[in-house]
């Protein structure tokens, strides 16, 4: 059993919360044996080994068949033409933006700041965009791998599987504060209100783009859009036409194969379907090298179908279905699976006037083993089991965009999201009521006002209800000003929040204590939530530029501070004569305080085939107990976060149709509790340097080759966790990529 803690949240989300049974300090509790409930899903699942071996077959002799033509690699006089009511295979789409320059890149559209689409380098936000390029030639495997490319994330690899990505401090233990979205669908669960970054996959061939917003985002996307807000989107059918075919392997990305086909249904409907699968090695212990047996499997498949009956409509029909499992060591392997449906009209109107409305479905299932623990005096021990989570979700979403006037552009929309949630009953953790159905109405309205050629004022206001905290409110004001075509000062004020989750009102973490003789009595709980939690809330102010200084070079800052109020902290219970244990612990509202600092961004394009890229993020934070108010970690659980963070990355076109893209970046040192219930003792998680390197060859117009090396300074390093024989550290990984397209 690894040291995966808060009870459930450890059990849902990894080691990266080490045991809320995990051995409390002999004051606090005795009795209670140190593993606690464990982590984050498994249940093996069948090798790919056979699937992978038919896939590479199939690319390699695809390769030697185009050697053997003699084709060459298209250029911009032999590219073939695009078939009419067809596009364009993927692989030219990534030519298109290799071919656009740094002033083209910033006029791509974005949407995430204010739900309409806007050039990028007019967009008066904190705002990083990942295009689909740039994934390919960073050689990254998954999500969170794609993630490394925004300058203002923090990112951390706990382990093979699970993850530590937040904005703007906070990722620590259940990182709250940051809302995903995959086209349009937000992935964060309720049972903490956080994101599972294992079961967020896609074929990363067919994402279009990353957007990511550090800083508030509740106007516009609501409740835990806090400290920021990652938004992925996908291609459009249109857009993946055709036959794609990948396979590779390596010593950590042991084995991994996928495809898509793409065709057309009538000369104005497309569609695609895809597969994909994987195996990871695992990681190894921080101060042995000894393996962590954290190894895990996953597959995933999904379809797309795009249509324009008219040249005002549009209709998305999109889902996905995911499988896997982890290893536990002595365990049973724990399990994930989980699939979505959406379907999405759009209606325009004019460039400045349309509509959508956007329906989906998600289901999620979770099912995590514990050990048992066997009974002691006054401690009647637990059976072996498992805890299995199952949430379904069903989410309605309007927008209405138009222009009021020559001033005001309005955005207003309405949203309803119900939610059914089943925690199956163990004997040690366990959520009350075991059932529960979940309503959210949502609303918000934004207007853009023009108040000078040049300067725009956008005021807006986001109202939800929920069944915690009832009423909330998230409003904010935005101004811009674009003193020339490619430059841009802005400030906001905005107000977001994040309300509470199941594991902070609803949780019980049972201590098996008892059958001492009276007057005495021992407490039955360990852990518990609070009915009476509150919202946590943040005012934030920003101020930022934006520019394109000239056409080869383009920079941004970001400063911000942000005041914080009501978060989550831990509060004991009183002792007494006959009640000599301070438990259960409770959640409360007893932190609150402040961050600031700034990101810095900058482009710059050496020469046409060289282009060079670095960032620099600062965070001060100051979080501290209230005055009077009482914290068991002395207001450090929820903070885990470099102050300072680095990188420098580097993308070369070289001759014979070769890339090499490399990334070096630097990380601070940073403090974390072991657990949130052992109190305020800091470990520290030690600075680092590393680097990644992306070798890839374009053999034909048909078949690319890869070679990809990750961490490539040190054999292995630690990016997170306390330091104690649980903690994980991740070693140099290698592997190879072969891809065909047709």
């Amino acid at each position: 059993m690894t040291k995966k803690a808060y009870a459930v949240g450890a059990a849902f989300l990894g080691p990266r919360f080490p045991g809320v049974l995990a051995a409390p300090k002999p004051s606090r509790h005795p009795i209670l044996p140190h593993d606690g409930v464990a982590a984050l899903f498994g249940s093996a699942a069948p090798q790919g080994r056979s699937a992978l071996r038919v896939s590479l077959s199939i690319l390699l002799f695809g390769a030697w068949v185009q050697i053997c033509r003699g084709e060459e690699p298209p250029t911009a006089t032999n590219a073939p033409a695009v078939v009419p009511a067809q596009a364009a295979p993927s692989g030219d789409r990534v030519a298109e933006f290799k071919r656009m320059s740094l002033d083209e890149l910033m006029d791509q559209p974005v949407t995430s700041v204010s739900r309409a689409p806007e050039p990028f380098g007019q967009a008066p936000s904190a705002i990083q965009v990942i295009t689909g390029e740039d994934i390919q030639r960073s050689g990254a495997s998954s999500i969170p791998e794609a993630l490394r490319l925004a300058d203002n994330l923090e990112v951390a690899q706990i382990n093979s599987h699970d993850w530590a990505i937040s904005a703007r401090g906070f990722d620590a233990n259940l990182a709250d504060k940051l809302l995903v979205l995959i086209d349009g669908r937000a992935v964060y669960t309720p049972l903490y209100g956080g994101v599972l970054w294992n079961v967020q996959d896609y074929l990363l061939e067919d994402i279009d783009r990353i957007e990511v917003i550090s800083g508030p985002g509740g106007t516009q996307w609501g409740a835990n859009a806090v400290n920021g807000v990652i938004n992925i989107t996908t291609k459009s059918a249109k857009d993946t036409q055709g036959l794609y075919l990948e396979a590779g392997g390596g010593n950590e990305m042991q084995d991994f194969t996928g495809f898509r086909f793409g065709s057309t249904l009538d000369s104005n409907v497309f569609f695609r379907v895809y597969g994909k699968y994987f195996d990871r090695g695992e990681e190894v212990f921080s101060d042995t090298g000894n393996k962590a047996y954290d190894a895990w499997n996953m597959g995933q498949g999904g379809f797309r179908l795009d249509a324009q009956p008219s040249t005002q409509n549009t209709l998305t029909w999109q889902g996905d279905y995911y499988s896997g499992g982890e290893d536990v060591k002595g365990l049973a392997g724990e399990g994930l699976a989980g699939g979505n449906i959406l379907g999405r009209w759009s209606h325009t109107f004019s460039e400045n006037s349309d509509l959508s409305l956007q329906l989906y479905y998600d289901r999620t299932y979770l099912a995590v083993p514990y050990p048992a623990y066997p009974a002691a005096p006054y401690f009647s021990g637990f059976p072996a089991g498992a805890l299995s989570d199952n949430l379904d979700t069903y989410d309605l979403d309007f927008q209405d965009r138009f222009r009021l006037g020559e001033r005001n552009q309005i955005i207003w929309g309405l949203g309803y999201r119900f939610t059914h949630e089943v925690d199956e009953d163990v004997s040690i953790t366990r959520f009350a009521p075991p059932v529960l159905d979940q309503d959210l109405f949502s609303g918000f309205l934004q207007d853009q006002i023009k108040l000078h050629e040049k300067v725009f004022l956008t005021l807006g206001s986001k109202l939800e209800h929920n069944d915690y905290t009832r009423f909330e409110v998230e409003p904010s004001g935005r101004l811009q000003w674009n003193p020339t075509t490619t430059q841009m000062l802005w400030g906001a004020v905005s107000r977001a929040i994040r309300t509470p989750s199941r594991f902070d009102e609803d949780l019980e973490v049972l201590s098996g204590l008892g059958g001492v003789p009276p007057p005495y009595h021992l407490p039955t709980t360990y852990l518990v939530g609070n009915p009476e939690f509150n919202s946590e809330k943040c005012i934030a102010f920003e101020l930022g530029y934006r520019a394109q200084f000239d056409s080869k070079v383009s920079g941004s800052i970001s400063t911000f501070y942000n005041n914080y109020s009501d978060i989550r902290s831990i509060s004991p219970t009183a002792t007494s004569t006959y009640y000599p244990y301070p438990l259960p612990d409770v959640f409360a509202n007893n932190l609150e305080g402040d961050t600031y600092g700034f990101e810095l961004s900058a482009n710059y394009q050496l020469f046409n085939n060289w282009r060079l890229h670095a960032g620099y993020d600062l965070l001060k934070e100051d979080i501290h107990v209230k005055s009077g108010e009482v914290d068991l970690d002395g207001g450090n659980n929820e903070t885990a976060d470099p102050q300072q963070q680095f990188s420098i990355g580097s993308s070369l076109d070289l001759a014979r149709n070769l890339d090499l893209d490399t990334s070096l970046r630097w990380v601070d040192q940073f403090h974390m509790v072991q657990s949130p219930t052992d109190g305020p003792t800091l470990g520290t998680v030690p600075a680092y340097f590393e680097l990644n390197a992306h070798l890839g060859w374009r053999v034909t117009k048909h078949v690319e080759l890869s070679l990809t090396g990750q961490n490539l300074l040190h054999d292995r390093h630690v990016e997170y966790g306390f330091p104690n024989a649980s903690q994980e550290a991740i070693v140099r990984s290698v592997y190879a990529k072969a891809v065909y397209r047709w």
